[in-house]
């Protein structure tokens, strides 16, 4: 039985520069002269040096280049010029990202020293921003599946112990900022693939609305389903990246009335049909949303309502997708997958077209029900995750009612990416030392305002 931890746990390895700093306390610093650029990426550099061995969060580094551009950063501000709360500051790309000076594998030796011509949208809008991009790091295969132990560059591993999975597939992007490789990362996010390994790190892991942030250049997994997102230790260093991969159209904005006064209406879902109940998880998440919400948060029964029609939906549309992605690679390179990844694509080549365009037509359906529950709930909070981070390579999880790891890491995540609407995963506490992610859901376009909840009523877990 899983039992919450009575003392403030701490890190399996000895953390880098960034661990407990934030992205404003950096711009101060650096405004101040008491740090720049090129010292950032220094210390970006030396943690990854002694980490990365133990973590396998980075699969390319490029200390040398960022360092160049670290010269331009320094200069520009030398000379009066600030790009924006990013400039200067190191970053991590997670490797289904096209990047133009480093190589995108997407964790597969399909594509082992594959070169990109050209910057993913989103990179280049982070470049723009100001931010020095320091390597690529690891993701789960194609970015198909939530463990992160399935790449043809290993598993990334959980700096809190290095025994577990960081979750996935934004796996590396996880265990890099976790540790203070670096302040901030990207990921992307199908089913929670953002949001799974925040929660099992200690993260503040930001899905945005669908289609908020551009895919152009991330490598597809399905992509009606999928969006670039944050990885970051706090939620001010999530909103000012998030301002960033919009070019400046998510600027943080106050929270709206409703989520200053006290009559802040949050609705809590019920891990059940979505997945099994570890009851000290639960209760951790559901502790912190009741001090959140500052009282308690009623049941959101409308929900688990629609778990069945949502669940089937996610099926049809993600399968089909996904496998319209690899078709040719199954039927011609099969040997080059990892076993377990080519089992996926290939139960997912039965779907029908009927069965894809009826999923469809059941988002829609299903999107129009979840805006008439938003206009009676400003927010849902469920766990991010039903469990805390399971071993490496474990696939089953023990206990009454015993589920498949990939599913239960899933479970709570998923619906949101079926409906396409904005989710966040905040760092609440500890279960056997391991961290645990209340998960907050919000109307479709309300990103800032989500964003702005959390920055106001958020704090970091800390010892009873």
């Amino acid at each position: 039985m899983t039992r919450p931890h009575s003392s403030l746990p701490s890190l399996a390895v000895e953390p880098g520069f960034f661990r407990g700093r934030r992205i404003a306390d950096l711009q101060q610093a650096m405004a101040s002269g008491s740090l720049t650029a090129q010292d950032l990426v220094r210390h970006a550099g030396a943690a990854i040096e002694r980490l990365n061995p133990q973590l396998n969060a980075f699969v390319h580094v490029d200390i040398a280049a960022a360092l160049a551009t670290a010269c331009e950063r320094d200069a520009e501000r030398a000379g009066g010029k600030v790009r924006g709360p990013l400039h200067g500051i190191p970053v991590a790309i997670k490797d289904n990202v096209d990047t133009a000076d480093m190589p995108t594998t997407v964790g597969a030796a399909h594509f082992l020293g594959r070169q990109p011509l050209a910057d993913a949208r989103c990179v280049a809008l982070l470049r723009e921003a100001g931010a020095i991009v320091v390597g690529k790091t690891l993701t789960h295969e194609f970015a198909y599946g939530p463990t992160g132990d399935r790449s043809v560059q290993g598993a990334a591993r959980n700096p809190w112990r290095t025994s577990q999975m960081t979750g996935g597939s934004s796996a590396g992007s996880a265990a890099a900022v976790a540790s203070g490789m670096v302040p901030v990362a990207l990921g992307t996010d199908t089913g929670g693939s953002v949001r799974v390994p925040s929660a099992l790190c200690g993260l503040v892991g930001f899905k945005p609305t669908h289609g908020r942030v551009s895919d152009a250049g991330v490598f597809p997994l399905a992509p009606t389903l999928e969006d670039p997102g944050v990885l970051a230790s706090c939620v001010e260093d999530a909103q000012v990246f998030m301002q960033a991969l919009t070019g400046g159209a998510m600027a943080p904005q106050a929270a709206p009335a409703a989520a200053a006064a006290a009559g802040l209406r949050m609705g809590w879902v019920a891990n059940a049909p979505f997945a099994i109940d570890d009851a000290a998880v639960t209760a951790c998440a559901r502790a912190a949303a009741e001090r959140f919400a500052g009282g308690a948060v009623p049941p959101a029964p409308e929900v688990t309502r629609h778990a069945r029609a949502l669940q089937s939906a996610l099926g049809a549309i993600q399968r089909a997708e996904a496998y319209e992605v690899h078709a040719e690679r199954v039927e011609s390179e099969p040997g080059k997958f990892d076993p377990e990844v080519l089992e996926r694509l290939r139960a997912s080549r039965p779907v029908q077209g009927w069965e894809y365009v009826r999923a469809i037509k059941e988002r829609a359906r299903l999107q129009a029900e979840f805006a008439r529950l938003f206009q009676d709930v400003d927010v849902l909070a469920l766990p991010a995750v039903a469990i805390t981070a399971p071993a490496l390579q474990q696939r089953t999880v023990a206990g009454p009612g015993s589920a498949g790891v990939r599913e239960t890491l899933l479970g709570l995540t998923n619906p949101w990416n079926v409906l396409g609407l904005p989710a966040i995963s905040l760092p609440v506490g500890w279960v056997d030392g391991m961290p645990v992610g209340l998960q907050l859901v919000a109307a479709a376009g309300t990103d800032e305002a989500l964003l702005a909840l959390a920055a106001s009523r958020w704090q970091a877990p800390q010892a009873d």
